[in-house]
């Protein structure tokens, strides 16, 4: 049977199985939630087993479960190692969710969810485009599975998993469906990545919250103070202010630059999307340089002192802010960590307490395009999208893709099938139909070529 016509046969089944997954609340940061993790983690492993892994089982960690799987066809096949993750993003604001984000709703072709797209409608795709491939008779390799359920909180437990596993997870290269796409029309593969340092900051001024007519004026305010110093981090040129910040980021070589300029990219339409005025960003770069190949600072979020309802006139005894800077290739993300909490501290002022922390981070990665495996995904992508896929480096970080490289030695090719629309991370999540089935077909088709 060919590959459209095994998926065209079987397809409500996978729609089903994957309405099951996107039922269950698997939210890594929040507690309430860790039954949830265990049911999916589960729930994952009944799936690869009908896929056609002959094992499968959930592994404990230090944190959430990771679900691993296997099928091998000859101990002399190459073998392709497949990542994804069954935790998901809070869904937080509830209001703004037009459908529950706990129950999958299909709207104008569209599936609106949590984690339809990131991770479980990605993860989904690539079982799926191995079960075709098995079931098609035109799977050549062996093929394992190792799905975690702490992605979206850094992955805190993964690589300590693959130093005790090395041997278990050991395969020719890594497949990864957790990244986006230039458009819908318009098919690429991800060649880089950015990398990421998290903070967390809390500034103490007075031992308690004091009336602003009795104190203001007299007394330093946290926030005020917390405010000043972030605002600095960055100059009027959209440069990061940081000493070394910059001394190893690399400028893109004329070949990658040319890459870059071939992807088609409406700076108007962007900005209309998000619905703003006007764009900002490093002086001198273009807006997909700024977004996918230099270095950036964000504030995440922000707060201190009353935010209720109406007014009240205090002087905040603590102030907080959440903090990240997305890297480039070379950037180490631990020597940045350092510098970024050396500089906070030499501009705090006397008049307050200052304590940052390193929630977490990771380092930048960048995979060649001359390997096996990549010339596999560009056929798959080609043959299912009807033309050959753009090669672009992302803004997005997913950190424990160098740790890959480091702890087990393989690289990973990034076949993600995301959208901008899909909104990930946001409320209203969600994943296109028809992506889901020409997705399952490209992971397929790299099945026909890697052998």
């Amino acid at each position: 049977m060919e590959i459209k016509s095994y998926i065209e046969k079987n397809k409500e089944r996978f729609l089903a199985e994957w309405f099951g997954l996107l039922r269950i609340p698997s939210v890594s940061s929040k507690q309430e939630h860790k039954q949830d993790m265990t049911t999916c983690a589960e729930r994952w492993r009944e799936l690869l087993l009908s896929t056609g892994a002959t094992r499968a089982e959930v592994m404990p960690t230090r944190g959430n479960a990771v679900v691993y799987a296997e099928r091998i066809i000859s101990p002399d096949a190459r073998t392709v190692l497949i990542y994804g993750h069954y935790d998901v993003m809070p869904v937080d604001p509830l209001e703004l969710w037009k459908s529950n984000p706990f129950e999958p709703e299909v709207r104008d072709g569209r599936v609106y969810a949590r984690g339809a797209d990131d991770d479980k409608g990605q993860a989904m795709i690539q079982a799926k485009g191995f079960e075709t491939a098995l079931q098609t008779g035109i799977l050549g390799c062996n093929v394992k599975f190792i799905l975690e359920g702490e992605e979206e909180i850094g992955s805190p437990s993964l690589e300590d998993f693959c130093v005790a596993n090395k041997e278990l997870l050991n395969a020719d290269i890594i497949l990864v469906s957790d990244t986006s796409m230039v458009g819908e029309s318009t098919p690429s593969l991800t060649t880089g990545l950015r990398g990421l340092s998290y903070w967390e900051i809390e500034v103490t001024g007075p031992n308690r919250d004091l009336h602003s007519g009795h104190f203001g004026g007299a007394v330093d305010n946290p926030a005020n103070v917390l405010c000043k110093m972030i605002a600095g981090i960055t100059d009027t040129d959209g440069r990061i202010t940081i000493p070394h910040f910059y001394d190893d980021v690399e400028e893109l070589s004329e070949k990658e630059k040319g890459m870059l300029e071939s992807v088609p990219f409406d700076e108007e339409k962007y900005r209309k999307a998000i619905n703003v005025e006007a764009l900002f960003g490093e002086k001198n770069y273009s807006t997909l340089e700024r977004n996918s190949c230099r270095p950036s600072f964000d504030v995440c979020g922000i707060w201190g002192g009353y935010t209720g309802e109406g007014a009240k006139t205090v002087l905040p005894s603590k102030a907080f802010a959440k903090l990240s800077c997305r890297l480039v290739p070379h950037q180490d993300a631990d020597t940045i960590s350092q510098l970024f909490m050396d500089y906070i501290r030499s501009v705090a002022p006397r008049s307050v307490k200052v304590k940052i922390k390193h929630s977490h981070g990771g380092q930048a990665y960048v995979c060649p395009v001359d390997i096996p495996a990549y010339k596999a995904a560009e056929k798959g992508f080609t043959v299912a999208f009807g033309k050959q896929p753009l090669a672009v480096r992302r803004g997005g970080s997913i950190p424990i893709i160098p740790v890959f490289e480091k702890i087990l030695g393989i690289k990973s090719v990034l076949m993600g099938f995301g959208l901008e629309r899909n909104a990930i991370h946001s409320p209203n999540e969600n994943f296109g139909i028809d992506m889901f089935y020409t997705g399952i077909e490209a992971v397929a088709e790299f099945y026909r070529e890697y052998k």
